[in-house]
């Protein structure tokens, strides 16, 4: 490659900052606005957790009122889940990136892909709006008969609104479906993929599948509230057991799509800062697959003390034990590409290992609740709280940080301060376990989830709880600082600060409108650290290079030894 060729190669095209705030169809503006937008809801979620646990410090209710509670944590539940994880991880993360690996220019349906980001705005603002006219207070779950006798006008919104992310969520999947199964560069096999686009694939799965069957719920459910019918109203003949099984059938899974994309992160990211490749590519790939599709077959393990029958119960057990075996293999992967490797512990490794340990704990606490008698113990109690936060918390946001730090320099052309970044780490892994761990005693001790007042002997653990919960809050304000600074003022990043092998690397910082003006051509695997000559170079932008080309340039260019790669 020339002098002139590499200078060229260099160049970044900046996105003029009213793009972000357009309606734009490129893929990578879409995943910013994605991003940013979904943070922000992160931070209102926050401010309701900290009014919960706030008033949860004391035995009384004395912070605030218990209807106010009920609003509170219901309105959490509801923006942490529809408003931050799922579109930060499968919108932020799948639009940026998906592209990119797969070496296309743009997403399949261009157009479809900004309205299913548009939905979402306007949908926040009308659920944030139900606090003035009184907003849902039946918890996230929405159950009836509850759910149609408490706040009608909020519980209407709040429908609507699910409605309106679901169906946001299922022109996502679409999307992602088409695109890697169709828009993959012609040298790229289904087994020389990224394992983040394996898991978009898994995710995207999920989101057309399930979806539409949430979707559904909330239509009959709508119907009982407004119209007066009785599909799930048992003074009218209803059974809300089948709205228990509707609202499982996506919710379960819903955890899937929540984590899946994170795994495909870790996935990513653990192999670059250990320098290593990945320990067992296939088996990591398809067991995402694997995931997807028991992950719709374990519901009504949320339903054992709903009357379900003992020969169901025992099926639905036996399936939410076998799902941890994909998962396991998942860890046993990424433990094993840690081990001896020659680890580069910056903040997105950092929260990346975090992620693994804090998943575990989360999937030994699932076992445990999938054994019947178990679960029939713990039932509604704050050991499932703290499984939840585990598994979403410990595992979805801290993959999201492991994201935003690793890719960071990739998106905005500049580097995060890494200080910075570990005191954010810090903070966080302290207050997330201070304030979730205890949890676990407290229900097992027999604690109620989902009350406002609670007897005086769980007071000293709660008091803890809340106290982690702050620090938790404050480990906020240095990742915000640090963001907003970086992007205005950091270090310029090159094209690859990580030395990674992923085709989005391979492209300057932040990439081209275009993405690649001609299609690249894989010289090496995404995770062959140590295994080949060559670390990915940005393709020459004149003239599209052919695959025979690339084989000549792969076998005479000079071999490096692992010792430089690793550096």
């Amino acid at each position: 490659m020339t002098q002139a060729q590499a200078t060229h190669l260099q160049e970044v095209e900046v996105t003029p900052w009213r793009e972000y705030f357009s309606f734009s169809t490129d893929h990578k503006v879409i995943g910013i606005q994605y991003l940013v937008a979904s943070f922000v809801f992160y931070l209102i979620g926050g401010v309701l957790a900290e009014l919960v646990r706030t008033e949860l410090a004391t035995p009384a209710s004395d912070f605030v009122t218990r209807e106010t509670y009920n609003e509170l944590f219901t309105m959490h539940a509801t923006i942490m889940i529809f408003l931050w994880i799922i579109p930060s991880l499968t919108g932020g993360f799948g639009n940026f990136l998906v592209p990119l690996m797969i070496g296309a220019r743009d997403m399949a349906f261009p157009k479809l892909n900004a309205i299913a980001f548009w939905i979402i705005p306007p949908t926040s603002v009308l659920l944030l709006m139900s606090f003035f006219v009184g907003p849902a207070s039946a918890g996230w779950t929405s159950y009836p008969p509850l759910s149609l006798i408490t706040n009608k006008a909020g519980e209407a919104i709040w429908i609507l609104g699910v409605i309106l992310l679901g169906t946001s969520s299922i022109m996502a999947g679409l999307n992602f479906l088409v695109t890697i199964l169709k828009m993959r560069i012609p040298s790229m096999g289904l087994n020389d993929m990224p394992l983040f686009c394996w898991a978009m694939l898994a995710t995207s799965a999920l989101q057309l599948i399930a979806t539409p069957v949430l979707t559904g719920a909330m239509v009959l459910l709508g119907f009982d509230l407004l119209v007066g019918t009785a599909f799930f109203n048992p003074a009218g003949g209803g059974d809300p057991i089948v709205y228990q099984h509707m609202f499982w059938f996506y919710s379960h899974p819903a955890v899937y799509i929540m984590i899946l994309p994170a795994f495909g992160l870790i996935s990513e990211i653990l192999p670059v800062h250990a320098r290593k490749p990945i320990f067992g590519y296939q088996a990591i790939a398809y067991s995402s697959i694997a995931i997807s599709f028991l992950g719709l077959i374990v519901w009504a393990h949320h339903m054992f003390t709903s009357g379900t029958p003992d020969w169901l119960r025992m099926f639905f057990m036996i399936a939410t034990m076998v799902i941890a075996v994909p998962t396991g293999i998942k860890v046993f992967s990424w433990v094993a590409t840690v081990w001896g490797g020659k680890l580069n512990l910056c903040s997105a490794m950092l929260f990346g290992m975090a992620f693994v340990s804090m998943f575990v704990v989360g999937g030994l606490s699932g076992v445990m609740v999938a054994s019947v008698p178990f679960d029939i113990h713990v039932h509604d109690t704050y050991f499932v709280v703290a499984h939840l936060h585990y598994v979403l918390f410990g595992g979805s946001v801290f993959g999201i940080y492991a994201g935003l730090y690793h890719w960071f320099p990739k998106m905005t052309g500049r580097m995060l301060n890494e200080f910075w970044g570990k005191v954010h780490f810090a903070l966080t892994f302290v207050g997330f376990n201070m304030c979730f761990l205890p949890m676990h005693v407290l229900g097992l001790q027999g604690m109620n989830r989902r009350i406002a007042e609670y007897d005086p002997k769980f007071a000293t653990l709660n008091l803890v709880c809340t106290i982690g919960s702050y620090i938790l809050a404050v480990s906020t304000l240095p990742f915000l600082v640090n963001a907003v600074w970086s992007w205005l003022r950091g270090p310029q990043a090159s094209g690859n600060p990580w030395k990674a092998l992923t085709l989005e690397w391979t492209v300057p910082s932040p990439p081209p409108v275009e993405n690649f003006e001609v299609d690249p051509v894989l010289l090496i695997g995404p995770y062959d650290y140590g295994r080949h000559c060559l670390l990915p170079q940005p393709v020459a932008r004149s003239a599209p290079v052919t695959n025979v080309e690339a084989k000549t340039a792969d076998l005479s260019a000079p071999r490096q030894s692992e010792e430089n790669i690793n550096q």
